[in-house]
């Protein structure tokens, strides 16, 4: 493993996105962003060569049980040791992984049980990696840019979510599924070399909580859990958010799809509805990576939720594909601005000693608890249709932005300013 190199003090003149410490760790998240992109895409088409529709959800959702079961533990880790050392035995993991399936894949025809473990392995290794990943930022830039970092790395994730797919099946169309298999492998070993590089500064923890001394990872793991409820301002915003993604995640994904059915939008029409999400959530990471600041920062994020979330729930009442895809890019854009100052605030708020773990809890709300409103989603609107459901999740998550509000100290919150 490499030895950490640590950085000399942030100067105050530097800014995020002239900081060539900052884009080289932006450049290799940035790789391996497009590397999950292919293989994802990889894996799915491999499964559908193996096997029916039925074992291509069953593969496609497999990752998801061990990177839920085991998010909170690697937020441990992460506190434990230093993230980027997390980050780069994790993607040295995947890399190792996706090249082995590659290589196998090219001597014999997928096999279904393959495909399955390394959909548990490479989930797993994510429970260890989206922890890091997001104790990281702290320790490589001032708390004023942590703002314009979270934009850039908002930015980050949309590019890849443009880039990888296209990617992965021009590698499919040319060589198959050894060939995306690879492309994802090497996009993970790119981002090693630059990861190496990027240099650490030393934190020092907050005088609110102590460093918790060396104990078992469950007693650190309670520990953990207990500095996020007792937080009065870490604690609301993990609740806000967490029932953001119960009322939003659903009918973004899965609701989305069947209103476009239900109206007759066609294909063309729910292409259109991502796109303009995807645009305002870009739009609102491009704002933050620009400004680096925004006045009152709490109550900005309580609007911005209760914009998206009355938007959300318009979507269903409106007759035309355009007024939908207008709605859609409202929502992408309040939804951005309120995840990045809910971030922001966050990481520049928690203790370091704890921030693994208060990033694995962040995490744990989006992968583990958000996906299970998807049949819960899919069954209402087969029953009522999509108006009554996107009103109820929209309801929903306004409680969030009411429940942030009631707190003094998220509607007090200021981002760090120089």
């Amino acid at each position: 493993m490499a030895t950490v190199e640590t950085a000399p003090p942030i100067r105050p003149d530097t800014v995020a996105h002239r900081d060539a410490n900052v884009l080289r760790w932006l450049t290799a998240y940035t790789a391996s962003l497009i590397g999950d992109g292919v293989y994802f895409l990889a894996l799915g088409w491999s499964a559908q060569k193996a096997a029916g529709p039925t074992e291509v959800g069953l593969v496609m959702a497999a990752g998801a049980l061990p990177r839920a079961a085991l998010m909170l533990g690697g937020g441990v880790v992460a506190d434990r040791l230093d993230p980027r050392r997390v980050i780069l035995g994790s993607d040295t993991l995947r890399c190792l992984l996706i090249l082995s399936v590659a290589a196998a894949i090219a001597l014999t025809t997928p096999a279904l049980w393959l495909l399955v473990v390394v959909a548990l392995v490479f989930g797993a290794v994510d429970a260890l990696f989206v922890p890091a990943v997001g104790a990281l930022p702290p320790r490589i830039t001032g708390p004023d840019q942590l703002a314009r970092v979270t934009g850039l790395r908002s930015l980050a994730m949309r590019l890849s979510q443009i880039a990888g797919p296209p990617i992965g099946g021009l590698a499919m169309g040319l060589g198959g599924p050894a060939a995306a298999f690879t492309v994802a492998g090497l996009l993970f070993a790119l981002s090693l070399p630059l990861l190496l590089t990027v240099r650490i500064h030393p934190l020092e923890a907050s005088s609110e909580q102590p460093r918790p001394g060396r104990s078992t990872a469950r007693a650190e793991l309670l520990d953990g859990l207990r500095y996020i409820r007792r937080h009065r301002l870490i604690g609301p915003l993990v609740a806000a958010g967490a029932v953001c993604e119960l009322g939003l995640t659903g009918i973004l994904n899965v609701g989305m799809v069947l209103l476009n059915a239900e109206r007759g939008w066609g294909p063309s029409g729910y292409g259109w509805i991502v796109a303009c999400f995807g645009a305002g959530a870009a739009a609102s990471a491009a704002l933050l990576a620009i400004a680096g600041w925004l006045p009152r920062a709490g109550l900005t994020m309580v609007a911005t939720l209760l914009a998206g979330s009355a938007g959300a729930a318009a979507m269903a009442l409106v007759p035309s594909l355009w007024a939908a895809a207008l709605l859609a890019a409202l929502v992408g854009l309040s939804a951005g601005v309120f995840g990045s100052l809910d971030s922001t605030l966050i990481q520049t708020t928690a203790d370091p000693a704890y921030l693994g773990r208060v990033t694995s809890v962040v995490m744990l709300t989006m992968v583990g608890l958000a996906p299970l409103s998807y049949p819960l989603v899919g069954a209402a609107i087969d029953a009522w249709g999509a108006a009554p459901v996107f009103i109820g999740c929209g309801g929903l998550s306004c409680l969030g932005a009411v429940f942030a509000f009631a707190s003094k100290a998220v509607r007090q919150a200021e981002l760090p300013r120089r």
